[in-house]
């Protein structure tokens, strides 16, 4: 994916807003982070910690948790990874964030 086309699939759930800066874009729901660009290749989604150990066994080469991440309802995407499993991470962050 492009940091285009995960604002593109965003812009289609209820309530996202893009946020942040042109550098650094992040979305929210309810002014709860989503996701934020964190490199042109990297993306920060919020996720819950079981979603989170699931997508990072099942998608190695997409998902990580970078030590900063360990403690936090994080995880890491790597851009160039599977498009269809980074946007099932940003509809769950979706569903956590507007849930609460």
């Amino acid at each position: 994916m492009t940091p285009d086309e995960v604002a593109d699939f965003l812009a289609t759930l209820p309530g996202c807003k893009r946020k942040g800066t042109a550098q650094v874009p992040a979305w929210y729901v309810a002014d709860r982070i989503i996701a934020r660009l964190v490199a042109a290749d990297e993306l920060m989604i919020r996720c819950a910690f079981e979603l989170r150990e699931r997508l990072v066994t099942e998608h190695p080469q997409t998902f990580g948790i970078p030590p900063r991440y360990e403690a936090h309802l994080k995880v890491q995407a790597m851009l160039d990874g599977d498009a269809g499993a980074i946007q099932h991470a940003l509809r769950a962050a979706w569903e956590l964030q507007r849930g609460r």
